[in-house]
């Protein structure tokens, strides 16, 4: 039989809307998202979009949302993503197109979950 050692942190995470995705973040994560319009790198943020908020053995569900939760982020910088080739062709048809394109995107630091 294990003892619970109660020295051990707490460690407090949530699942967070983003730009129209859903991430798993706890505080100092930094990761790569979509572009976020309308702000500038260097921006400090709140998002109140909690879909889940956790800490230690307890866990919140929204529904859809988490009242009184919200996490704070930093914008780092905007880049452009590896470029992707899209091919396209029709057997005996003669019809060949090739394109690329390149996603905008955004690193973020979260700098506080509540």
């Amino acid at each position: 039989m294990s003892k619970v050692n109660c020295l051990t942190p707490r460690i407090m995470f949530a699942i967070v809307e983003i730009a129209g995705k859903q991430h798993l973040v706890k505080k100092g994560d930094v990761f790569v998202t979509e572009t976020i319009a309308d702000h500038k790198a260097g921006d400090q943020l709140n998002t109140d979009k909690v879909v889940l908020r956790s800490e230690g053995d307890k866990a919140e569900i929204g529904m859809p949302y988490v009242a009184d939760s919200s996490v704070g982020f930093t914008i780092k910088e905007y880049f452009r993503g590896e470029k992707i080739k899209v091919f396209k062709k029709k057997a005996k048809k003669r019809y060949v197109r090739t394109q690329g394109h390149r996603q905008d995107q955004a690193r973020i630091e979260i700098t506080e979950v509540k």
